[in-house]
């Protein structure tokens, strides 16, 4: 698999991370957290699995929350492309300023993020989600955990 741009910072091989995410629904200032971990594992196809679990603190729920995405080499060097555990598109994962922005859209709204290499073994992403049904921004940081 292709590694992106400034590649110790990037998911590109099977491994650990912690996580912790700030939750702002902009639509009326309500905050939350996530904080957990994302498992990178490897797949038959050369990609990698991601799990992500953790514990969701958000006023009217405080409990577990996990999501899966699959992740694959992309047709550019310095990306990778992210799937749905169905193999539906998402979005493509990189660090290289020219390409380090991507959107999804969801219908009815628009998932645009963000990527951004710390330095080795650690980098953010964020999404700023707009439409009639949400206004939110969710920022992840990501750091990974050594064997």
């Amino acid at each position: 698999m292709g590694a992106p741009a400034d590649g110790p910072a990037a998911p590109e091989r099977p491994g650990r991370w912690r996580v912790e995410r700030d939750l702002l629904d902009r639509s009326d200032g309500t905050r939350g957290t996530f904080t957990g971990v994302v498992l990178y594992t490897p797949t038959d196809d050369d990609g990698l699995a991601l799990r992500e679990e953790g514990t969701m603190r958000w006023p009217a729920f405080t409990g577990p929350a996990s999501r899966e995405y699959v992740l694959k080499a992309s047709p550019r060097p310095d990306a990778l492309d992210v799937f749905f555990p169905d193999g539906r598109p998402f979005h493509r994962m990189s660090f290289t300023p020219d390409a380090s922005q991507d959107a999804h859209w969801c219908d009815p709204d628009t998932y645009r993020v963000t990527y951004t290499c710390l330095g080795p073994g650690s980098f953010t992403y964020s999404w700023d989600v707009t439409g009639p049904r949400k206004d939110l921004l969710l920022v992840s940081r990501l750091v990974r955990e050594e064997p």
